[in-house]
């Protein structure tokens, strides 16, 4: 399985919003400085971002991006759903009629038990927990650079 480059830099733009959730709004220039991502990239990431309620955008010289919720209310399953069109890791374990072997497949049933883990392991993560491991990382990789 690999995620989609959407996923991977859009959960990286929500933390990176969370790790400045409090202040002002963020510029999307500046996030695409401190995550090494195209600006342009970002732009396109926003918008079902915001249609899914997780960020708003706020216009004029003080304007940028935001979390609309606190970043422990906020998980990476949500961001996910929201960058993804789907989420399914193989089509006849959301659409059954997509295959003729799909009720008797036993391997139907590993992909639909790794597909609920991989969600159920997204769900668990919040924004919150990681901008402190963001920290953490951060402080240890001054550590040791010392």
């Amino acid at each position: 399985m690999k995620l989609s480059t959407r996923s991977r830099y859009g959960l990286r733009m929500m933390t990176d919003l969370a790790d400045n959730f409090g202040t002002n709004p963020v510029f999307l220039k500046d996030i695409a400085k401190r995550e090494d991502i195209s600006e342009k990239y970002l732009s396109l990431i926003v918008i079902p971002l915001r249609q899914a309620g997780l960020i708003q955008s706020t216009r004029g010289a003080h304007g940028g991006y935001s979390l609309t919720r606190v970043p422990d209310r906020i998980n990476a399953l949500e961001i996910y759903d929201a960058l993804e069109a789907e989420s399914c890791l193989v089509d006849c374990v959301q659409n059954p009629g997509e295959c003729s072997r799909s009720s008797v497949c036993p391997t139907r049933d590993v992909w639909s038990m790794l597909g609920e883990k991989i969600r159920e392991t997204l769900a668990a993560v919040t924004l919150a927990e990681l901008v402190k491991v963001r920290r953490e990382k951060a402080k240890n990789n001054l550590m040791s650079d010392i």
